[in-house]
């Protein structure tokens, strides 16, 4: 029947009992289905981990600049992980980056929640933020 009317007979279910085939112009069920992932994939949104580095002796504007930053980034929908690097003497003065981590975070507040809290390792202290759901949002 598919070779009289100049169309091909599709397979579309091969596990079901008996098999499911279709006669139809296989060139554009193709290009249907192409298009069909093509447009799946548009609306797939990847969320990428940026990074954002801080000190412990980072002054007032370089620490706006970099919350500044990082907002953008949590309103383009991307998460940011904030590390702090302890050089030297500065491992004794852990507290001071404790406090500058946790200012960062309520900087970062109206844009993002703390996903994953300040934690130690090594000579790193790094936590990330994760962006406010535009859902919960509304």
């Amino acid at each position: 029947m598919a070779y009289d009317k100049g169309l091909d007979l599709v397979v579309m279910s091969a596990q079901a009992n008996p098999p499911v085939c279709k006669i139809m112009d296989f060139g554009k069920y193709r290009f249907e289905r192409e298009k069909r992932e093509k447009e799946a994939k548009k609306k797939q949104q990847t969320v990428e981990i940026k990074e954002i580095q801080l000190s412990p002796r980072i002054d007032t504007h370089d620490f706006e600049t970099k919350a500044k930053q990082a907002r953008k980034f949590l309103d383009a929908g991307n998460k940011v992980r904030v590390v702090m690097r302890f050089r030297g003497r500065e491992m004794s003065h852990m507290a001071i980056g404790r406090e500058i981590i946790d200012k960062f975070s309520e900087s970062c507040a109206d844009s993002g929640v703390v996903d994953k809290k300040p934690s130690v390792d090594g000579r790193v202290m790094s936590m990330v933020i994760s962006p406010v759901s535009q859902k919960s949002a509304k």
